[in-house]
C-alpha cells in the first residue's frame, strides 16, 4: 500500500522519470484524509516529452504491428492485472476510497474481461469488401489507427476507466499519453508498470498532474485525438480547444440517469437494486440510479423502501469486508454534494441521511430526498454523491417527458412487467443505454456512451474500435 514516504514518477518512453520542474502534489486517502503519497505535478514540458515518445513509438513500429501482436500484448496485460489484483485493490482502496471487497469482486474481473475482449476484437475488424465500383478500378477500404491519443481519466473509477481507454486504443495500433485525475494517480501508475513488460517503449506513457498537462494534451499539435471521461464543463472546454487543431474528440461525460418505476413490479427486489446501484461507489458514477421516477400509486412505498435500504449501508475502513459505502473523493467533492442539500427548495424533504458521520475522511450518509420538482437543481444537475431523489409521475407520457427532461443522456432504466410498455418507454428515452428491469449491468461486447450533453463516442464494444480508427479508401487502376 502507498505510504506517506512514497514519491511517484511519470512513466515516459519506458522509463520512470521525475517531472520536468521537479514539483509534486500530495495524494490523500479519502477514507482518512491522510496524505499517502506525492505524485508528479507535470507541466507542458512533460507532455511534450511524452507525446514525442508516443509519436516515435507509433511511427517506428507499433502503428504497423499485426493484430495478433497487439492482441498478445493486451492479453498479457489482462493476465498481469489479474495476478496483481490484491496490490491494485490495495491502491484503489487507499487512493480512491473504494471498499476493498467490492472493488476486487466487481471491477477487477470487469477490467480483465474488457482487455480480453479487445484483444480478440483487434483481430476481427470488419470493413467493406474490396471490389470494382468504378470500371477499371479496384477499391479497398482500410481501417488505420488514428495516431497519438491523449487520454484523460476520471477520479471516480481511476484504473477501470484507464483500462476502458487503453484497450481499444492499443488494439487498433495507436500510442497513448494517459493522464489520470490529480487526486487518484496511484493505480494508473501501477498499470503503467504492469504494461511496461509487454509493450514497446513509448506506446503507453502516463503523466500525473492537474489542469496544465491536461490542457497541454488537448492543445498539442502532435496529438491526433483526445479521449475524456469527465464533467460536462471539461468536455465542452476540450471540444472547443481541440477544434483549433481539428483533432478528433471522444467524450464520455456526466449523466442523470432516470429510473422509471411503474406500479406493477415487485418493489422489494427493485428497491434493493436501485439502492445498490445508486449508492455504489458513493453515488460517484455517471450512470448511478439516483433519479427515481415512481408511479404515484407506489410513491410512499418507494420512498420508505429506499430509506430502509439506506439504513443498511455501513461506512468506515475501506479494507473491512463490513464496509459497503465508501467516502466521497475529497473534501471538495463532499462540500459540493452538501451544497446541493443546503440549497434544496422549501418543498423538498431530506427523508434520511445528508449528514457527515462521526468518521475521519470524507464520508456522507446515504440520502433520500422527496418533494422535488422537475425544474429543481437536484433534478437538473448531476449531484455525484450518495443522494437518491424520488419524484412521482402520473402516467407513462409524463414519465417519459420527465425522464428526458434534463440535458443529459447517458443511461436510464425502466421497471415494469408489461413487455409492451417496457419497449415503448425504452424506445422513447433519449439515452445511450436503457436497461429494462435492472440498472448498470455492462458487457464488453455492448457499447457505452451518451446522447446530448453526456457526450459522444463509445466505450466498450466494436464501436469503440471504430472511434479509434480512421477509414482510408485505396483505389488501384487495373490498366
Amino acid at each position: 500500500m502507498a505510504t506517506a514516504t512514497q514519491t511517484s514518477k511519470n512513466f515516459i518512453d519506458g522509463e520512470w522519470v521525475d517531472p520536468a520542474e521537479g514539483r509534486t502534489d500530495p495524494v490523500y486517502n479519502p477514507a482518512t484524509g491522510e496524505e499517502i503519497a506525492q505524485a508528479p505535478s507535470s507541466t507542458r514540458e512533460d507532455v511534450d516529452r511524452a507525446v514525442k515518445a508516443a509519436r516515435d513509438a507509433f511511427e517506428n513500429g507499433w502503428g504497423t504491428t499485426t493484430p495478433a501482436e497487439r492482441a498478445t500484448a493486451i492479453l498479457h496485460i489482462a493476465d498481469a492485472i489479474e495476478q496483481h489484483a490484491d496490490e491494485i485493490t490495495e491502491l484503489e482502496a487507499a487512493n480512491a476510497g473504494k471498499p476493498f471487497e467490492a472493488f476486487k469482486t466487481d471491477e477487477i474481473p470487469a477490467m480483465v474481461d474488457n482487455l480480453r475482449f479487445f484483444a480478440g476484437a483487434a483481430r476481427c475488424m470488419e470493413g467493406k469488401a474490396a471490389g470494382e465500383y468504378l470500371e477499371g478500378y479496384t477499391s479497398i477500404i482500410r481501417r488505420e489507427p488514428v495516431g497519438v491519443i491523449g487520454q484523460i481519466a476520471p477520479w471516480n473509477y481511476p484504473i477501470m476507466m484507464a483500462v476502458w481507454k487503453i484497450g481499444p486504443a492499443l488494439a487498433t495500433g495507436n500510442t497513448i499519453v494517459l493522464k489520470p485525475a490529480p487526486s487518484t494517480p496511484l493505480s494508473t501508475l501501477k498499470l503503467a508498470e504492469l504494461c511496461a513488460e509487454f509493450l514497446p517503449k513509448g506506446v503507453l506513457n502516463v503523466i500525473a498532474g492537474g489542469n496544465d498537462p491536461g490542457a497541454a494534451l488537448v492543445e498539442h499539435d502532435d496529438v491526433d485525438m483526445v479521449s475524456l471521461t469527465g464533467s460536462v464543463e471539461t468536455g465542452k472546454w476540450i471540444a472547443e480547444h481541440a477544434a483549433r487543431t481539428l483533432k478528433r474528440v471522444h467524450l464520455e461525460l456526466g449523466g442523470k440517469a432516470p429510473v422509471v418505476v411503474f406500479d406493477d413490479v415487485e418493489l422489494e427486489s427493485v428497491l434493493e437494486t436501485i439502492a445498490g446501484t445508486g449508492y455504489y461507489n458513493a453515488g460517484q458514477d455517471c450512470t448511478a440510479a439516483t433519479r427515481v421516477l415512481a408511479a404515484s400509486s407506489v410513491l410512499d412505498e418507494v420512498v420508505n423502501g429506499l430509506v430502509e435500504q439506506a439504513s443498511g449501508y455501513v461506512m468506515g475502513d475501506t479494507r473491512s469486508p463490513e464496509t459497503t459505502l465508501g467516502p466521497l473523493n475529497s473534501a471538495r467533492q463532499r462540500e459540493r454534494v452538501e451544497g446541493f442539500l443546503e440549497r434544496k427548495p422549501a418543498q423538498a424533504e431530506i427523508v434520511t441521511g445528508g449528514k457527515e458521520p462521526d468518521l475521519p475522511g470524507f464520508f456522507l450518509e446515504p440520502t433520500v430526498i422527496s418533494g422535488l420538482q422537475q425544474d429543481d437543481e437536484m433534478i437538473q444537475r448531476e449531484i455525484f454523491g450518495p443522494v437518491i431523489t424520488v419524484q412521482p409521475f402520473s402516467d407513462e407520457e409524463q414519465a417519459i417527458k420527465w425522464a428526458n427532461g434534463t440535458p443529459y443522456g447517458l443511461a436510464a432504466s425502466v421497471w415494469t412487467r408489461d413487455v409492451g410498455r417496457a419497449l415503448r418507454v425504452s424506445n422513447a428515452l433519449r439515452f445511450g443505454c436503457v436497461w429494462i428491469n435492472d440498472h448498470i449491468p455492462l458487457a464488453s461486447e455492448m457499447p457505452h456512451g451518451g446522447y446530448g450533453q453526456s457526450g459522444y463516442g463509445k466505450d466498450l464494444s466494436m464501436y469503440a474500435l471504430e472511434d479509434y480508427t480512421q477509414v482510408k479508401h485505396v483505389m488501384a487502376s487495373l490498366s
